[in-house]
């Protein structure tokens, strides 16, 4: 069995912001709860801070991965066979893929807080989807493994 030749994985976490909204949000149930006494302000401020901090972690950390032939990006998982040529976008050019540019049945793995993105035309002519937006820190190495696993198939 041959291994890729440049395997690449990529979880896009959630800014460090984030993390600091989910303890305002912990300190904000706090303060609501703050009335009831000592236990119910602890409780508040521990069960908000995790409750926040849960859903900026879902939202926040999908992965990318080249792997077996396969492109995994999020919930879709495409064969590198139906992909044509990626294209990195800089951020000014993701943005405007994001906006004007963007069609409605193209697949978006998109995370605002990623400047940098890389656009993948499909080529299965059953497939609908006209290109994968990926929102992603490195589309350049991104760009390489689906290069070599595209090579490797």
């Amino acid at each position: 069995m041959q291994l890729s030749a440049a395997p690449y994985e990529e979880r896009l976490t959630a800014p460090r912001s984030w993390w600091l909204i989910s303890l305002l949000v912990g300190v904000s149930m706090a303060l609501i709860l703050l009335p009831f006494g000592t236990l119910p302000l602890l409780g508040g401020l521990v069960g908000g801070t995790a409750g926040a901090a849960v859903v900026a972690s879902s939202y926040g950390s999908p992965r990318i991965r080249v792997v077996g032939g396969f492109l995994i990006a999020g919930e879709a998982k495409i064969p590198v066979s139906a992909l044509g040529e990626a294209e990195v976008l800089d951020p000014e050019e993701a943005r405007a893929w994001r906006t004007y540019k963007a069609d409605t049945r193209a697949f978006l793995l998109l995370r605002a807080y990623i400047p940098t993105a890389l656009r993948v035309d499909v080529t299965d002519p059953a497939d609908p989807t006209p290109y994968l937006y990926l929102s992603t820190r490195e589309p350049e190495r991104l760009a390489e493994a689906l290069k070599s696993a595209r090579a490797a198939a």
